[in-house]
């Protein structure tokens, strides 16, 4: 197992993953309803969007390398303008409502379509799909990002609100635009030098 393509993964995600809606989806999902069966769901989406990231990002891998240095650099410059703009966006406190009643499964499936359909074309795909194509190691990348979602899914249900009251939301957000931002300006170091 490489650990390079692994840790970057995990890390890259986790840190791009706390701005997120993500965690605001989940936030919001885990205040209307029981916790556990929300973090079953989301946990459920961010294996089969990863799974899809990782494979788009591997057949990337198919192409010759200044092709691939070029995906990954849009990959990442995209994803930067994204977070950024996204930053720039007010944010709405999520409300503290009561937890309504129902039944385990429908609030995992509830969490599941939310968050679903919340990740496509999401900062954290785009970058799993760089990932993918920037290591070569479609496993790694998946865990990697898996384990990140699921981590900042966890933080969220369990610890969410407390780190929102400390840390701004669009400082994160910036924070991470200008990681994605450094990685695309790598992928551009790196194309350059290849041609």
């Amino acid at each position: 197992m490489e650990f390079t393509a692994l840790g970057a993964t995990l890390l890259l995600i986790f840190l791009v993953e706390l701005p997120d809606k993500t965690l605001m989806a989940t936030l919001v999902l885990a205040s209307r309803y029981r916790p556990w069966p929300v973090l079953a769901g989301v946990s459920a989406a961010f294996a089969v969007q990863s799974a899809i990231a990782v494979a788009a990002g591997s057949v990337l891998t198919l192409l010759p390398e200044a092709v691939v240095l070029g995906a990954v650099l849009v990959l990442f410059a995209v994803g930067a303008l994204l977070l950024y703009r996204e930053s720039r966006q007010p944010v709405d406190e999520a409300e503290n409502a009561r937890h309504v009643e129902a039944p385990w499964w429908r609030i995992a499936l509830t969490s599941f379509g939310v968050l679903f359909a919340a990740e496509w074309g999401d900062a954290s795909q785009l970058a799993t799909a760089a990932m993918a194509a920037r290591y070569h190691a479609p496993v790694e990348v998946f865990l990697g990002a898996f384990v990140a979602l699921v981590g900042v899914a966890a933080v969220a249900v369990l610890l969410g609100r407390a780190v929102l009251r400390y840390v701004p939301l669009r400082w994160i957000q910036r924070g991470a635009a200008v990681l994605f931002a450094g990685f695309a300006l790598y992928a551009l170091y790196e194309l350059l030098r290849l041609l």
